[in-house]
């Protein structure tokens, strides 16, 4: 490791420049990775909703489909409306009343299904087809010709529009999200540094080390939009630590070494190669427990921030220290002395051990009761701004049609024209169900089968398979929905034990079952995970526990605080908060135990060691939970994407929960179980002992 460090500091110019080529294949990369903004397309490809959606693209040709709202129009300015959205590229078919009839026919004559569906005072309703998929690059762009050749004469809803519109306002907010981090995580800095030029070197650093992760991303081909918008703020927040570890070890170093700073870099990159090694690798472990999810979201973000981290170490100890020495000058002309407070608690906190001991159990009631009741959320359009061209959209197709979400069913042609009249009644019976169309659904007295026209035909029916459309008045993830869903599958599965339903609200169901397993699966990953790296770099079995321990009850105050607030978080906050918690702040924990076992084996009795270990760790825990919390408060506050915004609010508020846990809670755990600790963990406490009998 030390010739490594010398090498370092030796080829310090080449480093430099190196880390800036770098950045152009890195740039190129990052352009090149597709952002996907589609969350249920991370639902296991498996299951019986994505396995239909693949039938739907393979079969049919469509994979996607909205439905276009207009008011106030005439019949012929609709079809001539009709015609343009016919015209964009990958619109495959929109289906309307002129579908089936000329429009001089009057609606009175349609089947009543045809007129509740496409027809409803001076609104009327038409289904756009096409021929990608829900999340498609080219569906999006097909959104936005859409409104752009019908020049705001119609709203265009469903998933497809509310994830164009999620796109829109992701790439407009994030590289704010940045910038708002860099600057809070930079005064933070400047206040508890001692040179005012030294922030911009780290922030640079880290700055360069997430441009080489975000551009290694191009080998996975795509990412989602929420690992896009949280890689560069999380991983400045989680990485930062690693930054003043080095500058701190600098400077101890530059002492030892009689101010000769090339010896004393190489002996800090050493120093702090070691510690960041041991850090990290609790912050990887939680990054990759996310990676056990069926939900493939948590793959994509634990694959993305574990690279994010490991490159962020070897950005520390290789761009860092070369760029500290090359502009050494700069920093020493903008040295000052740190704002920091003096912290003095370390002495009330090892008196009162007992007190807090005794808040900590009684805290642990409400902590754990709001934590298992928080109410989660997996509609993912109900808290996006009703700004939004599509929730605009949204919401009056449910006010001019009671309608919230359209599904798709797929049966067996071989089915009797009985059979599939029979289906679409007894579907239209479940509740909440408006309006059931298919082939079945357009014979009427003033339609005979054969005038149906083909083209309308070659949509319905493809390779076998009959497509019928159900319209819903309840709301995607709501419960009468899952249950909706749930009766028209049983009824469906009755009449065809191949027939599948197809849509937002079924997919989100699964949503919500899978979830709610990776949940368990991940908890119990990252806190084996992260339990068994603690038991072997402690070498103690109690140790892990009490650390462990100290941290999960900040995850539960934490998650829990929005119960008590009466707030409702995303779904998948409660899945990968409290694994991001754990990992990256489970090291402060780990610094402060680190010193008391130093301080034990120094002969130090436990009040003693404790009150050495909290009074020479609180400033780095300090500092270390501000610079994450100043890289995500910001973003909380700002975002109006509530999934991004609860995500990072939930993070700056567990970092600072996390500090104080570990500056009031851990001290007292480690005076409490001071003697358990000595008999199960090695190498603790044994000199101590034998200092003691050699006294005697």
């Amino acid at each position: 490791m030390d010739k490594f460090s010398r090498g370092i500091v030796k080829s310090r110019f080449v480093i430099f420049i190196v880390s800036l080529v770098l950045l152009v294949p890195s740039f190129f990369g990052y352009i090149s990775t597709r952002v996907n903004y589609d969350v249920l397309s991370y639902l296991p490809k498996d299951i019986e909703t994505m396995v239909g959606q693949d039938v739907l693209t393979e079969d049919f040709g469509t994979g996607a489909f909205t439905m276009i709202v207009t008011e106030g129009l005439p019949y012929k300015d609709v079809s001539k409306l009709k015609e343009k959205v016919e015209d964009v590229d990958h619109v495959k078919k929109v289906i309307w009343y002129d579908s089936f009839v000329d429009i001089s026919i009057p609606t009175e004559l349609l089947p009543q299904e045809l007129q509740d569906a496409f027809a409803k005072g001076d609104a009327t309703l038409m289904i756009a087809m096409f021929d990608t998929t829900t999340s498609a690059d080219e569906t999006m762009d097909a959104i936005e010709e859409i409104r752009d050749v019908t020049q705001n004469q119609c709203f265009v809803s469903g998933m497809s529009a509310v994830v164009t519109d999620t796109k829109n306002l992701s790439n407009k907010e994030t590289p704010i999200y940045v910038l708002i981090a860099v600057i809070l995580c930079s005064i933070i800095l400047s206040l508890t540094m001692d040179s005012y030029i030294i922030p911009l070197f780290f922030l640079l650093s880290i700055g360069m080390a997430i441009v080489y992760n975000l551009g290694s991303n191009v080998f996975m081909g795509q990412i989602s939009y929420i690992t896009k918008a949280l890689a560069a703020v999380l991983q400045l927040g989680v990485t930062l630590d690693y930054s003043i570890f080095l500058w701190h070890s600098y400077e101890e170093q530059q002492e030892l070494c009689g101010g000769d700073k090339k010896e004393a870099m190489a002996k800090a990159i050493s120093a702090t190669f070691s510690s960041v090694v041991g850090s990290s690798i609790t912050t990887i472990a939680g990054f990759i427990a996310l990676c056990f999810m069926s939900f493939t979201l948590g793959l994509d973000l634990g694959i993305v921030m574990a690279k994010g981290v490991l490159i962020g170490v070897i950005a520390c100890v290789t761009v860092l220290p070369s760029l500290i020495l090359i502009f050494d000058g700069i920093i020493e002309k903008t040295k000052h002395k740190p704002l920091l407070p003096e912290f003095r608690i370390s002495k009330f906190v090892a008196k009162h051990y007992i007190i807090i001991a005794v808040i900590f159990i009684v805290l642990w009631i409400p902590a754990v009761f709001g934590y298992n009741r928080t109410s989660v959320y997996y509609n993912l359009d109900s808290t996006l701004p009703e700004s939004l061209p599509s929730i605009q959209a949204n919401n009056i197709l449910n006010d001019k049609f009671a309608m919230n979400t359209m599904e798709i069913v797929l049966v067996d042609t071989n089915l009797s024209a009985k059979e599939k009249m029979q289906l679409a009644n007894d579907m239209k019976d479940v509740d909440g169900v408006k309006t059931v169309l298919g082939l079945d659904a357009l014979v009427g007295p003033a339609i005979p089968d054969e005038l149906i026209p083909d083209d309308i035909k070659s949509e319905l029916v493809q390779n076998g398979r009959e497509m019928m459309l159900v319209m819903s008045e309840y709301k995607v993830a709501s419960d009468e929905v899952n249950e909706q869903c749930n009766k028209l599958e049983e009824i469906i599965k009755s009449y065809d034990d191949s027939g599948m339903l197809i849509g937002e609200a079924p997919c989100t169901r699964d949503l919500i079952k899978i979830t709610d397993k990776d949940f368990k699966t991940v908890s119990i990953v990252s806190i084996g995970v992260i339990f068994l790296i603690i038991a072997v770099v402690f070498k103690s079995i109690s140790l892990p526990i009490i650390l462990v321990m100290t941290i999960e009850f900040a995850i539960f105050v934490n998650m829990g605080i929005p119960y008590y607030t009466g707030s409702v978080i995303p779904f998948i906050a409660s899945i990968v908060i409290g694994t991001i918690q754990l990992g990256s702040t489970v090291d402060y924990a780990i610094l402060m135990t680190t010193r008391y076992k130093v301080e034990r084996n120094n002969g130090k009795d436990k009040k003693e060691a404790v009150t050495i270990a909290h009074q020479t760790s609180i400033q780095s825990i300090f500092v270390s939970a501000m610079s994450f919390f100043a890289a995500t408060f910001g973003v909380g506050v700002y975002s109006d994407i509530d999934m991004i915004s609860q995500l990072c609010t939930l993070m700056a508020r567990g970092a600072i929960i996390s500090m104080i846990t570990v500056l009031l809670v851990l001290p007292s755990m480690l005076i409490i179980f001071d003697k358990l600790i000595c008999v199960t963990s090695i190498g603790i406490g044994k000199r101590s002992k034998k200092n003691k009998e050699e006294a005697l």
